[in-house]
């Protein structure tokens, strides 16, 4: 038997067992809960992503480094190494003169032992390689090739340009390193000049505006150097074995004579000719003797004194006191320096104005 309590009418009825209520997602997400499979492929899915990036990126830089290495090959920045063979000096007249050069032996020793330190620069052409600065580097080579047969000589750290620069600019490079070296001669300056002058690649044929349009980085008195030595260069050169060694002082002189005294460079030529075994030493000699002897011929007759000229010559050069200004005329020379001249002593002054004028003649 069982007692059985029964609940009153009245009372609350129990609430239903209900379930669990399901999650819920915002609508366009799906649960955290993936598989295996899932994570897998999301994974793979970004690395792929990632990596595409970075071959983009990569792409874009290399893009950029071959751009910037065409710009540099134009401008002649990039060196590379050119078989000495494949090298022409066709297109500019060198301004060295052929013959022996006594310093190149030093820079063959340089090379071999330590190497170019400075590369030639060279101008892309059809069948090879145009000169156009490095005439000395060059040469050394080639004679170190040829003296010691070692391969590392048969090519040349060379930086490469592409054509399209004119005669002119390429002319003015040579010449502006080349005035940078202290051997290059008054002569061997004359020369190209003249040669610059004659090339029908310029626009240029009178040798005296070459002088100015080669020689610009150079200061005034070196130019009026340069022009002096034409007429030797012109009436002479092809006499003179030893152009290059004639020194600016005798050049100078010698080529005021060849103004002065008519028939002075006849002789010159009648006492070199046929005189091949002569040295440096001979030749000078016979220019001295000959200027000397040309001091004692009557000078090609002066300007009538009694009409004064009107002509007048000014030029400018810069010195360590300043930049001198200087006016010359009939009977007048006129000198203008930022200096007091009259806190110098007056034996030295006077001493400076007689060398001064001993070198005018």
């Amino acid at each position: 038997m069982f007692d059985i309590e029964l609940p009153e009418d009245d009372a609350p009825a129990a609430a239903p067992e209900t379930k669990a209520a399901e999650p819920t997602f915002p609508a366009g997400k799906v649960s955290e809960r993936r598989g295996p499979m899932a994570s897998a492929i999301t994974e793979a899915s970004t690395a792929a992503r990632e990596r595409q990036e970075v071959e983009a990126k990569i792409r874009a830089e290399n893009d950029a480094l071959a751009h910037e290495l065409v710009r540099l090959k134009k401008l002649g920045l990039v060196v590379e190494t050119v078989p000495l063979d494949a090298i022409h000096s066709r297109k500019l007249v060198r301004d060295r003169s052929a013959g022996l050069d006594y310093d190149l032996r030093e820079l063959k020793v340089s090379i071999a032992e330590i190497g170019l330190s400075n590369p030639i620069r060279l101008e892309r052409a059809g069948d090879g390689y145009e000169l156009i600065q490095g005439y000395r580097r060059l040469s050394a080579y080639r004679e170190l090739l040829e003296e010691t047969g070692e391969e590392r000589f048969a090519a040349i750290p060379a930086a490469v340009a592409e054509p399209g620069e004119g005669a002119e600019t390429l002319y003015r490079r040579m010449v502006d390193e080349n005035l940078v070296r202290k051997d290059i001669s008054f002569g061997e300056m004359a020369q190209l000049a003249l040669d610059y002058a004659a090339d029908p690649a310029t626009a240029c044929d009178d040798p005296h505006e070459a002088v100015a349009q080669l020689y610009k980085s150079a200061g005034y008195q070196k130019r009026s150097y340069i022009r002096n030595f034409l007429p030797i260069v012109e009436r002479l050169g092809k006499h003179l074995k030893y152009l290059p060694d004639l020194p600016r002082s005798l050049g100078l002189e010698l080529a005021r004579k060849m103004e002065e005294v008519e028939g002075i460079d006849a002789r010159i030529q009648a006492e070199l000719q046929d005189w091949e075994t002569r040295s440096v030493k001979d030749e000078l000699t016979v220019l001295r003797r000959i200027v000397e002897q040309g001091r004692g011929v009557a000078p090609a007759p002066a300007p009538d004194a009694s009409k004064p000229s009107k002509a007048r010559t000014s030029f400018q050069f810069d010195h360590p006191a300043g930049r001198a200004r200087c006016t010359a005329s009939n009977g007048r020379l006129e000198v203008r320096l930022e200096r007091d001249f009259s806190t110098i002593d007056r034996r030295k002054l006077e001493a400076a104005v007689q060398k001064l004028l001993d070198g005018l003649g």
